[in-house]
């Protein structure tokens, strides 16, 4: 079961859905089930890919594998099955460590990070579990340590865009793909 939601046929999606996801599936050799998942709402799958996309496509600040670390921190806190493997897969792949994404899962403070890696996780952990308390002195930290405004705004979004990621996730039970927990290995 891919999800608790309805899961439609690839010949039964709006063409630009279907070329979406069959370039997803040449690149990658499957279909992420996510894609699957989310392709019964053609409106909210656009808006969330888009979404997706300007937040981890980005190649200005933050590298990949950094966004990929905020992604995988933040579900992990959140209990996001999904988000934490597939992501996890991705930060294998990206940062070329296959010990990471598991370290980040299990229990960021003692996982092998840069300074860099480890502000970026308690930052983007902050956002994702106690954004209320987030002060002007919290951003001071953060360009102190050498971060620009658009790099903190990534960080922010990243965690808050894969909150609600996680929580749609959850309330649907995805189950990640098999082929995702041994990428990067």
């Amino acid at each position: 079961m891919i999800s608790r939601f309805p899961v439609p046929d690839l010949d039964e999606l709006p063409a630009d859905i279907r070329d979406a996801i069959e370039t997803v599936q040449e690149k990658s050799g499957f279909i992420p089930n996510v894609f699957l998942a989310l392709a019964h709402r053609p409106d909210e799958f656009r808006a969330f890919f888009a979404g997706h996309d300007a937040l981890m496509n980005r190649t200005e600040g933050l590298s990949k594998a950094e966004r990929e670390m905020v992604v995988v921190a933040t579900s992990a806190v959140n209990e996001c099955l999904y988000c934490v493997v597939a992501h996890g897969a991705i930060l294998r792949i990206r940062a070329k460590n296959p010990l990471i994404a598991d370290q980040l899962a299990i229990n960021p403070w003692k996982a092998d990070l840069s300074e860099r890696e480890r502000h970026i996780v308690e930052f983007g952990l902050k956002v994702a579990t106690d954004s209320a308390s987030i002060r002007d002195q919290d951003l001071d930290v953060m360009r102190a340590a050498g971060f620009s405004d658009d790099e903190i705004w990534d960080i922010g979004a990243i965690a808050a865009f894969f909150a609600m990621s996680n929580r749609l996730a959850n309330l649907s039970s995805m189950r990640p793909n098999d082929e995702f927990y041994t990428l990067g290995r």
